[in-house]
């Protein structure tokens, strides 16, 4: 594994580590065929079963193979039809959602990104990512990464890379039922902070560039690019808004014209060229045809699927090697299957077994977490709250209750009126409703109402409280 791989895979993994994200397949016509294609992810996923373990598990410590799982939906594979020798006991949606439900997980000393990947990879497994347990709600996990001090960041400002995956794992992890959960303000707000990072080049970098001339100049990285475009993708961005056209231009000045092969910042290699289209799928942008189809007839598909073994399925990482690279093979085939990120779980082949598993209610007595925003229209708030409700379900008062005092980041909510009781809010950190400005909750993407103490909130509910009209 070279350093750079190791390291960028690092972020997302152990030291971290779709329109858009519940994508469909974007259609490539040029160079590589319909069929070629077909074969490629056949093949693709006959390899990646391969990687699974006796007990049926993906994910371990350190760099792991739980992306396969993005992988998979992208290639129209259930991961609850991925078995260790047909032992549908140990089916790998099962033995993710039970790894992802303990205590334990991701570590003693998680970062933001721990949790990003656990959304991307749980939605496209068909695990509702706010619903894994009763105790494991991975959309309050990554609020509470939300910076007080610089709005828009998710984490450390300094690793921009854990802000964009923050909008393609929020942004991409619908409801069910394919709704939006994630408020648009708060979306909103973070794609301001990727264009703020856009380098002159037209793409991105792992790091933060804003308000630094220097790092602005600097040259962007393949990978990072893709990644960028697809968050700003998956949050609403057009593919023909200035910042999708200029990090295109950027990846187009990349291509090897005798392969269609991104020239990435340690040369050509399936990772790099998997990401960037990825990032192009995830903008609906064609990776085989117009500014990516090179005068030699080459296209970044017709690379990645040169890079596969026949009839093996594995992708190797180099044009050099001659061994197939599970993280290769993951990036390669999810490009090539035409996702982005993240997406929509397939439906299930295996007798009885549903699209999507949940957690349906709170557990009396037990903690829990949940995501609320809280927006004025001037100011934006946003935490993870814990609480420990008394019955399957709680009410909107409880929860602005609790974030007064358990809350992350803190002052979330500083006082909310009434105190108690149930009715209509009137108040919520001193703002007080007036004339047609009032309070209002709408509840995983539905309309929102006028907020009232009394309303029913369900385990894995993401909250958003709203002052207008």
């Amino acid at each position: 594994m070279t350093s750079h791989r190791a390291s960028r895979r690092a972020l997302l993994t152990a030291a971290s580590s779709l329109s858009a994200l519940a994508l469909a397949a974007v259609p490539a016509f040029a160079t590589s065929s319909p069929a070629q294609i077909a074969t490629a992810k056949t093949n693709g996923v006959s390899y990646l079963r391969s990687l699974q373990a006796a007990d049926g598990s993906y994910a371990g410590a350190g760099l792991s193979n739980e992306w396969a799982f993005s992988a998979f939906a992208a290639a129209g594979t259930a991961s609850v039809d991925v078995t260790p020798g047909g032992d549908t006991t140990k089916n790998a949606r099962t033995v993710y959602r039970n790894l992802l439900a303990t205590t334990a997980w991701p570590s003693t000393s998680p970062v933001v990104t721990d949790y990003e990947r656990g959304i991307i990879n749980a939605y496209s497994a068909g695990i509702d990512p706010a619903r894994v347990a009763a105790g494991r709600n991975l959309l309050a996990d990554t609020y509470a990464y939300w910076q007080n001090s610089a709005p828009g960041y998710w984490g450390a400002p300094s690793n921009f890379n854990g802000t964009v995956f923050a909008l393609i794992s929020l942004g991409g992890a619908k409801t069910q039922t394919g709704v939006q959960r994630i408020p648009q303000p708060l979306l909103d707000k973070s794609v301001a902070t990727v264009r703020a990072n856009q380098h002159n080049d037209g793409g991105w970098n792992f790091s933060k560039a804003e308000g630094d001339p220097s790092a602005l100049a600097a040259g962007s990285d393949i990978d990072m690019t893709g990644a960028a475009m697809a968050s700003l993708c998956v949050s609403g961005v057009p593919a023909t808004d200035p910042a999708i056209t200029k990090a295109k231009g950027f990846l187009k000045s990349k291509l090897v014209n005798t392969s269609g092969a991104f020239d990435a910042m340690f040369g050509a290699n399936t990772d790099s060229n998997g990401w960037a289209v990825s990032g192009l799928n995830a903008c609906g942008i064609n990776p085989q045809t117009g500014d990516f189809l090179t005068k030699a007839g080459k296209t970044p598909v017709d690379f990645l699927i040169a890079q596969q073994f026949k009839p093996g399925g594995g992708f190797k990482y180099l044009p050099s090697d001659t061994t197939p690279s599970a993280y290769a093979s993951i990036d390669g085939l999810r490009a090539v299957a035409g996702g982005g990120f993240m997406a929509a779980p397939p439906a299930p082949t295996t007798a009885g077994a549903p699209q999507w598993v949940a957690t349906s209610g709170f557990t009396p007595g037990a903690t829990a977490k949940l995501a609320l925003t809280v927006d004025t229209g001037s100011s934006l708030k946003v935490c993870s709250v814990a609480l420990t409700p008394t019955a399957s379900t709680t009410t909107l008062g409880a929860v602005l209750d609790a974030a007064t005092t358990s809350a992350t980041p803190a002052g979330c909510v500083t006082s909310v009126a009434p105190g108690s009781g149930s009715g209509t809010i009137t108040a919520v950190n001193g703002t007080s409703n007036s004339g047609s400005s009032t309070w209002k909750a709408g509840v995983d993407g539905a309309s929102a109402v006028a907020a009232n103490r009394d309303t029913v909130i369900n385990l894995g509910d993401t909250i958003a409280l709203r002052y207008g009209s």
